[in-house]
This record gives structure tokens, sequence and C-alpha cells, in this order.
């Protein structure tokens, strides 16, 4: 029986294993299995690599996209740029290799609604994700600037010092933080709202709920709003080619 599955932590509410169920289920895959490895520190990852034998491959999610990466063998030349990992192919020598889906999918989810007035961006958070996301807007030729609660490097902004007019003159908003995922659904990340208008996309990488806060307050602005599930499923079927080739 070949295994599959996902490293994270309070990932009970996990996009992943569904999708995984469902398609070996839809596709007829009798010899395939996918499960969640709920783990407190990224310290006991060894402990499941030696527990389960049978890995072939691993999804990577929230805190460890960037603290799995000196637990791996090698990564591509992609994750390597980017600097986070989502994605870990295990060769039959036990070898592990990481890579990120993210970026694909992001970039596919993203493309169908880009018109030529999106040409700046704001990307909430600095997290593992955030990352991913910022190599692809430069990869398309969008300039960008990260907000952080602590900045810690130069360009990045604070939520303070967010103003309307900065909003207004950033036609994409990206959230990476976690404000507004299920149960805490009433959270949402700190901006002036009121400076998103017509123009603006706002892409909150959230799945559950499927309309969060922030993209609810951006679309009564009258925002084009897109939620994390179409990124997740294109990265996930990325991440099955990467397994099977």
């Amino acid at each position: 029986m070949r295994k599959f599955g996902l490293i994270g932590k309070d990932i009970s509410y996990s996009f992943s294993k569904n999708f995984f169920d469902q398609k070996f289920e839809k596709e007829g895959i009798h010899d395939a299995s996918y499960n969640n490895f709920d783990i407190d520190a990224i310290t006991k990852f060894p402990d499941i690599l030696h527990e389960n034998p049978e890995l072939i491959g691993l999804n990577v999610t929230i805190p460890y996209k960037e603290s799995i990466i000196p637990f791996l063998d090698s990564l591509n030349k992609k994750a390597k740029k980017i600097g986070a990992v989502n994605t870990i192919k295990i060769s039959k020598k036990g070898k592990l290799k990481g890579y990120n889906t993210d970026c694909y999918g992001f970039k596919k989810a993203l493309k169908p609604h880009l018109a030529s007035k999106h040409k700046r961006a704001l990307i909430l958070g600095t997290g593992g994700a955030s990352k991913a996301i910022a190599y692809t807007l430069k990869e398309l030729h969008i300039a960008y600037q990260f907000v952080s609660r602590k900045p810690s490097k130069k360009g990045e902004l604070t939520y303070t010092a967010l103003t309307e007019d900065i909003i207004n003159t950033h036609q994409i908003i990206i959230n990476c933080t976690p404000l507004g995922t299920f149960p805490n659904v009433k959270d949402h990340p700190n901006i002036p709202y009121k400076g998103i208008g017509k123009d603006h996309i706002a892409f909150d990488l959230i799945y559950n709920p499927e309309q969060t806060k922030f993209l609810e307050k951006s679309l009564a602005q009258k925002a084009t709003i897109i939620n994390g599930s179409k990124m997740l499923k294109y990265q996930a079927k990325k991440a099955w080619r990467i397994w099977n080739k």
C-alpha cells in the first residue's frame, strides 16, 4: 500500500485528506491511502518517517513550510528560490526532495481574473505561504509589498501604517495570515477596507469558511473575491503528478 499524507499542526479541518480520499475512490485507486500527521513540533517529523516506511509523498502546511527544509535531502530549484516547501517526494532509497506547488496553484487561480490595471499587490503576512505568493507575483511582473505586524525587512509595511490611499493604489490584496480560519470566523486582517474598490482583487488563501470576513468586507466594497479552494486543488493535483512521475 502506497502511503501519502499531510504534515501540519491542528489540521483536523484539512482540505487535503478529503481531496485525496475522494480522488482515490473516484478513480478506483485502491493501493493508496492519505493520512493527516498532526504534530506540535517539527522535531517529531523523523518519527513519522520511521513509523511509516510506506510513505512516498507528503504535503506540508502551516506552520512547517519553512522549518521542514533542514530535514530534507534536497530541494528543487523553485522551492530553493522560494525558501518554503509544501510537497515532499520520498524516493525508493528514502531520500526526501522538497517542492513548492503553492506558487503553481496561486498562479492558476489568480490569472483568469487579472487585467492590465492590476499592477501592484499587498501580501498580508510573512509566513511560508507568503513566500510562494511573492515568487508568483514576481513571475507575473506585479510589484508587491509585504504587510506584517513586526516588519523584519526593508520595504515591509505595518498594519498601522496602512492607509486608504495605500490600499487604493494596490489593486490586489492577498491574505496569507490564518485570520478568519474556522472556527475563528469573525477574525480578519485589520486594514482600511474603505480603500478597496471595484478594480480590486481580494484573494484569501483560507478556504474554510468559503467566504471569510476579509472576503466579505472586500465584497461589500465591490471587489472581485477569490478564496483558497481553487489554489489548493491546483497545488494538490501538481503534487500528485510530482509523486507519480
